[in-house]
């Protein structure tokens, strides 16, 4: 099993225990962060040992059957658990799953969405209480804010369930142009609730994101994240995915190991699209907690609870879940479903632990791995139990909503 020395050059930069650094890769625009190194705790060996054997053993019995894809379990940066199952294209063994396959993350995406947005806040060039119709010309809603599609409460339908509903060509692959567009010619059927009422799970919201993240910044939504993100944390396996990468991009399978065909709302990115591997995202996570990357009050207000007009432990900040649990833990998460696509990003904040779980071939129990968690800390409340509701097919109060 690999562990990795994690600390940080120039943003976040991972190396095998033991071998020597590249050479870290600082961003040369004016957005660049400077040069800082922070040091982790190291692990004892018996620690390593304790957590990667009941890693091993968790997911040895959750995943046994039925899962294609890649899991990391991590504490204090270092890997104490990984593992890679199955193959890129079912039953061709030629081509196994390995540490560089990435996946589509599905929902896990709108964490970069938001994060992108939360930058360009801290670089002065947009304010998420601004309206979003100062970013989007003809956007028809008065007081729908930036920061009500970040914590899903703009009232706006979700896009992937009217498209084809108003008369959109299925044959034509739908771009986010082309849904604002929409948005604006058939203002009365997408508005579900007035702004701020409440919080309704909605990939619309997203996807317009992505649009103010490309007025904000000036360039394309993938340029942006590349050059603010992907590069600087040496993320090499990490891209937003257009018609161009089809070729090459990991496909998604039914059950029965035929693949999803490609339709038209698969172009549409901000709330899905972004494709990485569980190293690139562990990357990610440590990058978030460096303090180094944003500033710990973006990070307070991305972190903090929105929608509190309903009793419970399930809540949704900017761009991420959370489990608010009666001990005063806070649980920091998101799921991903799109087709085959299951996905799970989990960040234990107190502890520095982190679980991901990516898969291709729609293995719902990936959203069990939040069980795992109370090996780092007390999130399962005596006899309470993670289950499987808790996914991309629920919203934050147990209903039903939308894949994805």
């Amino acid at each position: 099993m690999k562990t990795f020395c994690c600390y940080l050059l120039a943003l976040p930069l991972f190396v095998a225990c033991g071998q020597p650094a590249a050479k870290p890769q600082t961003n040369q625009a004016g957005d660049s962060i400077a040069p800082v190194s922070v040091a982790y705790h190291p692990l004892s060996q018996e620690d390593l040992h304790r957590y990667g054997h009941s890693s091993a053993h968790f997911f040895d019995s959750l995943l046994a059957h039925n899962f294609n894809g890649s899991v990391l379990v991590a504490k204090n940066g270092e890997v104490v658990y990984e593992k890679y199952v199955g193959y890129k294209k079912m039953n061709d063994k030629s081509n196994p799953v390995d540490e560089h396959t990435a996946f589509h993350l599905a929902s896990v995406s709108k964490t970069f969405t938001a994060m992108a947005t939360l930058k360009l806040w801290e670089q002065g060039k947009l304010d998420f209480h601004d309206e979003v119709s100062k970013y989007l010309t003809g956007f028809p809603f008065a007081g729908i804010t930036i920061k009500m599609l970040l914590s899903q409460r703009s009232g706006l339908l979700n896009y992937v369930h009217y498209m084809d509903r108003l008369g959109w060509d299925k044959r034509k692959f739908l771009t986010n142009q082309d849904l604002l567009q929409y948005i604006i010619a058939h203002k009365t059927q997408v508005q579900g609730s007035p702004p701020g009422r409440h919080f309704e799970y909605c990939n619309t919201n997203y996807a317009l994101l992505a649009l103010i993240i490309e007025k904000a910044s000036g360039q394309p939504y993938a340029e942006y994240l590349s050059k603010t993100f992907f590069e600087p944390l040496q993320m090499q396996d990490t891209y937003i995915f257009n018609l161009s990468d089809a070729s090459k991009a990991v496909q998604s399978y039914k059950r029965n190991k035929r693949p999803y065909p490609m339709e038209f709302l698969d172009v549409v990115y901000g709330d899905k699209n972004v494709y990485s591997t569980v190293r690139d995202l562990l990357k990610w996570d440590v990058a978030l907690r460096s303090g180094k990357l944003f500033s710990q009050t973006t990070l307070d207000s991305a972190y903090m609870p929105y929608s509190n007009e309903k009793p419970g432990k399930r809540n949704y900040g900017l761009g991420w879940r959370m489990l608010l649990e009666p001990n005063g833990k806070k649980l920091i998460y998101h799921n991903g479903w799109w087709h085959g696509n299951r996905t799970a990003f989990i960040r234990m904040i107190d502890e520095g632990a982190t679980i991901i779980a990516l898969s291709n071939n729609d293995c719902t129990r990936v959203y069990a791995s939040k069980k795992l968690c109370n090996l780092f800390g007390d999130y399962r409340q005596g006899n309470e139990t993670f289950d499987e509701s808790d996914n991309e097919q629920t919203g934050m109060k147990g209903e039903p909503t939308q894949k994805k």
